[in-house]
């Protein structure tokens, strides 16, 4: 039973993650339901192995319908697995507690931004090209996959708002592109557990499973309606993350 609900929340996950991101707000609330008595870092070790797979997944869909800048993003990935591994390393050192607060009013000054510049990310206006272009998508990749290792929660929120804001992406090229991105630095993340034995390696192969049809449907799904129905992904995925960390920071 327990890995039938595990499972089924991998499906769902990696079916909203594969729009706008955002899955670990579905899986990691289950699996510490499920299992609330094991170790935290056993937990995120499992949910990186089976979310990584429904990135990657993504990121094959995206790129055979949407043409991706892959001389700026495969230095960005390389960037962003770095940085991922630099923020694990750093929080076996320095605890980031402090950041729980911050999180949920970093998310809502960005929900804020985001319903208040209503034309943003509807039209796919690139600012950037060339070697331009390959830094702003280092720097992007660097900075959240270094908070991706050190924290974590609304990793691909922030890809999709910086590439949206920053580099003048429409939601559908951003959320195509922090997929690489995202699988990255996931793919640091779950080297790290797994080197550590924080992979139950016996429920990842299910939950994989799951979460690349689940990412499947959900890339169908956004490159069916387009950049209009990311977005409005966006807002949602952001709203119900704000909700979940401001309860984690000040009310639990």
């Amino acid at each position: 039973m327990d890995l039938l609900v595990v499972t089924l929340a991998s499906l769902l996950a990696g079916f909203v993650d594969a729009i706008v991101g955002g899955g670990g707000l579905v899986l990691m609330p289950a699996l510490f339901a499920t299992f609330p008595g094991t170790a935290p870092a056993t937990l995120f070790g499992t949910n990186k192995g089976a979310s990584v797979w429904g990135t990657a997944m993504a990121t094959w869909q995206y790129s055979r319908k949407v043409t991706l800048p892959w001389p700026a993003l495969g230095p960005a990935a390389v960037a962003a697995l770095g940085a991922s591994l630099a923020g694990a390393w750093l929080v076996t050192q320095v605890s980031p507690h402090y950041l729980r607060k911050a999180l949920p009013v970093l998310l809502l000054l960005l929900l804020a931004y985001t319903l208040a510049k209503k034309d943003l990310g509807r039209s796919h206006a690139p600012r950037f090209a060339g070697r331009a272009e390959t830094g702003v998508l280092c720097a992007i990749g660097t900075v959240i996959g270094f908070y991706d290792g050190f924290f974590g929660p609304g990793t691909g929120s922030f890809f999709v708002f910086l590439l949206v804001r920053v580099a003048g992406y429409d939601f559908l090229n951003a959320s195509a592109s922090a997929k690489l991105l995202n699988t990255a630095s996931n793919l640091a993340a779950l080297g790290l557990f797994a080197l550590t034995g924080h992979v139950w390696w016996h429920f990842v192969l299910a939950m994989a499973a799951a979460n690349m049809a689940g990412s499947l449907a959900g890339t169908h799904l956004a490159l069916k309606h387009g950049a209009g129905f990311v977005r409005l992904g966006f807002l949602v995925v952001v709203s119900a993350l704000i909700l979940k960390t401001g309860w984690d920071a000040f009310l639990r």
